[in-house]
């Protein structure tokens, strides 16, 4: 299994070298370096095979916008990780419209951190409970959000299951779904059994189909 390659954006030394070591014996993630800023930052991405920046922000601001936006017009493939100090509604709602794939908190432990370079990854958003807690209150202070919610087919999943569910639809085999995810067939087949018991499913056809008329994939 290919490691993931990370790079730290983040002009304290220390922080790096701790952040750094934090990851240093995953089986799973590479830190490929450190940079202060967007200059050192670009010439880095132009030779180095990034696919994941955990970009960390101490006083939020349109710096850290402009930052993910051009990062995203110059190299779209590459996932951006914020790890913000402190926590503004406005400035997460911003960094995700902007176009960074996850946000964590800085309560965030190692085992969480790994969790969320591997998410964002996998092509998945992944935000801190705490992050989620806002972005949930923002979404559901929308007329009707809460209703939306409640009767959406797949309100009885979990995240996890959803995100199984859309990986069968696309015709992903178990094996391949383990891989992805960095868990067992045995976990998968789990993730399986539970979706098509909740949504009373009987094959791996009806699941396509769910997923289908409900937009969870496209065709």
């Amino acid at each position: 299994m290919n490691k993931i390659e990370v790079i730290l954006v983040d002009d304290h030394h220390i922080v790096c070298e701790g952040i750094t070591s934090l990851l240093s014996d995953s089986q799973n993630i590479t830190v490929m370096g450190c940079v202060r800023n967007l200059s050192e930052l670009l010439i880095k991405l132009r030779i180095l095979p990034i696919h994941v920046i955990l970009l960390n922000t101490y006083e939020p601001g349109d710096h850290d916008i402009d930052m993910i936006r051009i990062i995203q017009r110059e190299h779209p493939q590459i996932k951006i990780l914020i790890m913000a100090m402190t926590v503004q509604e406005s400035f997460i709602l911003r960094t995700l419209k902007a176009g960074a794939k996850g946000f964590l908190s800085k309560d965030a432990d190692r085992n969480e951190l790994i969790e969320a370079i591997m998410t964002v990854r996998n092509g998945y958003d992944y935000y801190s409970k705490s992050i989620s807690s806002i972005i949930l209150k923002k979404y559901l202070d929308q007329p009707g959000a809460a209703s939306a919610i409640r009767n959406h087919p797949t309100s009885s999943l979990s995240d996890r299951e959803v995100e199984v569910l859309k990986l069968f639809a696309e015709s992903y085999t178990n094996k391949e779904i383990a891989e992805k995810l960095f868990v067992s067939i045995r976990t998968v087949e789990s993730h399986k059994n539970n979706i098509m018991r909740k949504i009373n499913l009987k094959t791996t056809v009806d699941m396509v189909k769910f997923a289908i008329r409900n937009n969870l994939i496209e065709v």
